[in-house]
């Protein structure tokens, strides 16, 4: 299988403090607009671009080659296989699609779902430039788009609103209540709130025996109450935290009610929040599927998926007090110290700032479903 797209416009991308890189277009032409950030992971770009998280972010791929093992109708992480990401940043495109369980090729699919790329540029450069001064707003411009004067194309870009203070979880969240049933017997059912949830967190569910009863964004607690929950999970998603005041009050009331909690990244960031810790905007954010993680109560380290831009202020292991009963920062990253995850003592809520269900990523964060269910068990008894 091969691109059916040979002939190759003109393309930059141009970011707000005023760099420039030309190379190629691909996918869609056009102008696309986004927060542009890099990933570090050598495979996945599928589950990469259709992951909800990376709403509103143009995403530079540190692998030199993408586009090898094609399309396919079955890794896409959103719920209707829909990319969010706003454009894509890669050095070379391969001509030849390789992989049984390719439909179609990369940018087959980018131009069906009208996704702006950027192909043929010093992808060392563009990250190198991002590690020393931090994510930036930038655009994609390619054919008519590109001949545009770059003055005026650096106007477009400083024009568009910072991810600072950004609320795109609902704008990513489910309309109407979903149910993903298990795929075994049945034993607990959980409600999961779509913050921008991937499809393979209730997959994993799904294989444990739990029914998924995915609510929207901000859903009201006493609303979840109908689905009699054993417990509730709060998922990833995008956008600043800070904003999430709705979510985080939901949150407290879940605790207060001493149902088991489960978050994962953004989830992460809520649960933090509702027990009194603040956020803030990273440099440049971890995006990748290899990023080291040390927990704190077991000594363990886990090699990580992660996509975040945001974290939550804390300290390696600190214990601190909160209306729920003391927490903990259980994990970290060992990269920068970054904080990965907090807990309550007592078990009741937990939550990291990965993605223990590797799409696509390693598996050692897995167990953490299995904790869930543990939490579950023991409530019940």
């Amino acid at each position: 299988m091969t691109s059916s797209y040979t002939s190759r416009a003109k393309a930059l991308l141009v970011l707000a403090d005023g760099r420039v890189f030309q190379g190629e277009s691909f996918g869609a032409q056009g102008a696309t607009l986004g927060e542009v950030v890099f990933t570090t992971a050598m495979t996945g770009y599928q589950e990469t671009m259709t992951d909800p998280s990376y709403r509103g972010q143009i995403v530079v791929a540190t692998a030199p080659q993408i586009g090898n093992t094609g399309w396919n109708d079955e890794d896409g992480e959103s719920h209707n296989d829909h990319i969010w990401v706003s454009g894509l940043v890669i050095r070379d495109l391969s001509n030849r699609v390789s992989n049984w369980r390719a439909n179609r090729s990369l940018e087959d699919e980018m131009v069906a779902q009208n996704i702006v790329g950027i192909a043929g540029v010093d992808t060392r450069a563009i990250v190198r430039h991002l590690r020393n001064f931090g994510s930036v707003s930038g655009g994609i411009f390619s054919g008519e788009d590109a001949a545009k004067p770059v003055a005026e194309l650096l106007e477009i870009v400083k024009a568009q609103p910072s991810m600072a203070g950004l609320d795109l979880a609902q704008e990513v969240s489910t309309d109407e209540v979903y149910v993903v049933e298990p795929e075994t017997a049945h034993t607990f059912t959980v409600v999961a709130y779509d913050m921008g949830i991937k499809t393979n967190t209730p997959r994993n569910f799904a294989r444990r025996g739990i029914r998924t009863v995915v609510v929207p964004a901000n859903t009201p607690f006493k609303d979840i109450l109908q689905y009699n929950p054993d417990g509730v999970f709060i998922s990833n998603g995008p956008g600043d935290p800070a904003t999430a005041d709705v979510m985080v009050g939901i949150t407290q009331e879940i605790l207060a009610a001493k149902l088991p909690l489960f978050g994962i990244c953004f989830g992460n960031q809520i649960l933090g929040r509702a027990l009194g810790l603040e956020t803030y905007k990273l440099k440049f954010g971890h995006r990748g599927i290899n990023v080291p993680v040390l927990n704190h109560v077991t000594g363990k380290i886990d090699i990580t998926s992660q996509n975040h831009g945001f974290a939550l202020k804390g300290n390696a292991g600190e214990v601190f007090d909160t209306p729920f009963g003391p927490a903990q920062v259980t994990h970290t990253c060992l990269n920068d110290g970054t904080v990965e995850g907090v807990a309550l003592q007592n078990g009741l809520a937990y939550s990291v700032q990965y993605h223990p269900e590797a799409a696509a990523g390693p598996t050692d964060a897995n167990p953490l479903f299995d904790q869930f269910i543990a939490l579950m068990e023991s409530q019940k008894n």
